[in-house]
């Protein structure tokens, strides 16, 4: 399983979709991850190299996602 933001993300499923499991990322948000990296949405999570994941990574810290959202939601 890789973990992306403190979150272990299905091995199973295309990158897109188990992206989503990720609190602050819907499918839209996923999809433009995946583009911005250069990642197929076609791709399962378990035929990630190491650097793809380090792309996907970079990309989702420039967003607010996880503990810093649930924090700023419940703030709110």
């Amino acid at each position: 399983m890789a973990r992306i933001a403190g979150i272990n993300i299905p091995n199973q499923k295309h990158i897109w979709i188990a992206l989503t499991s990720i609190y602050g990322i819907g499918r839209t948000r996923a999809r433009k991850i995946c583009d911005a990296t250069g990642i197929q949405l076609s791709s399962k999570v378990k035929d990630l190299t190491e650097a793809e994941v380090d792309k996907i990574r970079g990309e989702i810290s420039k967003i607010t996602v996880e503990g810093d959202l649930r924090r700023q939601v419940s703030m709110n």
